[in-house]
């Protein structure tokens, strides 16, 4: 038995045009998604995107202007004991992530769009770290040097050691950077 038309309970028919409309709009989403996608993958697979997430050495010289840095280390004091990540991110997990997307951010942008030094200079709040990871791996040694309060200054660590952890480096000026 029909219900009588325009009885609540019969579902509404949709029209040819909405669904037209909407199978259009489901494929152009998906379209847009698996475009994104695509280019995601391809990206993180050209830019060698899993050896970031590494502790490989090796991945800092993906970037030609590393290459120096690199050689530099090889030559240096902490090569046998110390890689790329131990000096230059923060020894707690969330620090040590917050800072790896942080410069794989800016470095991804910087080597996008040719916005960067060549040699590759340390940005102040990288020198924040290094100098915590120093004061870290070497805080029995350095307790009698470390400030009385947070607030009061300490010398830079590499201000007297710039060829510990990059040999033939020299003294670094990190007050100025060139």
């Amino acid at each position: 038995m029909r219900s009588a038309p325009g009885d609540p309970s019969e579902p509404m028919p949709i029209k040819n045009s909405a669904k037209i409309w909407y199978s259009k709009a489901t494929f152009a989403f998906c379209l847009v998604l698996g475009l994104l996608a695509g280019i995601g993958t391809f990206t993180f697979g050209y830019g060698k995107g899993a050896s970031y997430l590494s502790n490989n050495p090796e991945t800092c010289v993906n970037c030609h202007v590393m290459q120096s840095h690199f050689d530099s280390w090889q030559q240096s004091s902490h090569h046998h004991v110390a890689v790329c990540n131990d000096c230059h991110l923060p020894h707690d997990k969330i620090g040590k992530w917050v800072v790896k997307g942080d410069n794989g951010f800016f470095h991804s942008l910087a080597f996008t769009m040719g916005g960067y030094s060549d040699p590759i200079e340390i940005k102040p709040r990288n020198r924040r770290v290094t100098q915590s990871t120093c004061v870290d791996c070497h805080r029995d040694f350095v307790h009698a040097l470390l400030p009385a309060t947070p607030q009061d200054d300490m010398q830079n660590c590499v201000h007297c050691h710039a060829d510990v952890g990059h040999a033939g480096h020299g003294k670094v000026d990190w007050m100025h950077p060139r």
